[in-house]
């Protein structure tokens, strides 16, 4: 089981990565910014870095404008 934003939790596959669970969410990779066990993500690993199981994953959905 994985928990998102200290709230909700999203059953844990193994090798799942963080694209992956991005999709699953529904959020746009590029809007947000992504913490795993309290260590920031590099948008360049998105899509290798794996999830692991029990993990607390923060999702933040970044603003823009003006």
């Amino acid at each position: 089981m994985i928990i998102i934003n200290h709230n909700d939790k999203v059953e844990w596959k193994e090798n799942m990565t963080v694209i992956e669970l991005l999709d699953q969410l529904n959020y746009t990779s590029f809007l947000v910014t992504v913490t795993i066990n309290g260590e920031l993500v590099p948008k360049l690993d998105y899509e290798d870095r794996k999830i692991p199981n029990h993990a607390n994953v923060t999702i933040f959905n970044l603003a823009h404008g003006g």
